[in-house]
């Protein structure tokens, strides 16, 4: 029987591809590369030391992620969000993460609900921070701290299925680049705190509701913020 073994060139490629998937993720998320902002591959190659192959094979999963966007002729850009997506997006969020508060209020231990109060009182800690500071560092600073409160959150639900759909669905990725694109900063005070009250309570269906409640907050506004760009027509450098 024969056993079919990647060569070196296509591992090396794959890694290559991989790295760049990452940078320019992170260029995203950071609020480098904004919604409708062009994307040159030409230009990214030259940046990070690779070949355009390794850059066109990150740009063709960043699209299948629906972070950037496409056209025959014309190249590459940051996804302008449509707010119909917004919306479907949050409703996904909503049903996964609703389960995810329900299934942590019951099983996590209680050294786990401690670390996610602390996790949250910090969070809130760096959103008022944030409310007043144009830094881009601190802003990613914030949305990782974000992004791993609501993992650890999914982790303590002890559903590894559950989990796993959370991160394939890419909800709170996208939650993140859809506050990039509103230019959300504020929050009430507490509002994180306030969530992990429910959630590292002993009433399941309680922290059922905080945890929609949560994700709720703000998205009219989002909504309102994210009108579709009347340029349209774009021709970007490839």
């Amino acid at each position: 029987m024969s056993v079919l073994i990647a060569s070196p060139d296509r591992a090396s490629q794959s890694s290559l591809s991989s790295k760049a998937y990452l940078l320019i993720r992170e260029r995203i998320l950071r609020g480098k590369l904004r919604p409708g902002e062009v994307v040159s591959r030409r230009q990214l190659a030259e940046e990070f030391g690779i070949s355009l192959l390794p850059v066109a094979e990150a740009l063709k999963q960043l699209e299948s992620d629906k972070l950037v966007e496409s056209r025959p002729r014309a190249g590459t850009r940051v996804r302008i969000p449509a707010p119909e997506e917004v919306r479907g997006r949050c409703i996904v969020r909503e049903a996964l993460e609703a389960q995810s508060a329900r299934l942590c209020c019951v099983h996590a231990t209680m050294k786990e609900r401690l670390d996610l109060q602390r996790m949250a009182e910090h969070l809130d800690t760096l959103y008022l921070r944030f409310q007043d500071d144009d830094d881009l560092e601190l802003q990613f600073v914030v949305h990782t701290q974000h992004f791993e409160l609501h993992m650890r959150i999914a982790e303590y639900a002890r559903c590894p299925e559950l989990k796993q759909a959370i991160e394939t669905n890419n909800v709170l990725i996208h939650n993140w680049f859809f506050d990039i694109a509103a230019e959300r900063r504020a929050l009430p005070r507490g509002f994180h705190n306030q969530l992990l009250q429910a959630v590292a309570g002993s009433d399941p269906l309680a922290a059922d509701e905080a945890m929609r409640s949560h994700v709720q907050y703000g998205v009219a506004e989002t909504l309102q913020k994210m009108v579709p760009s009347a340029k349209n027509d774009w021709r970007l450098r490839r």
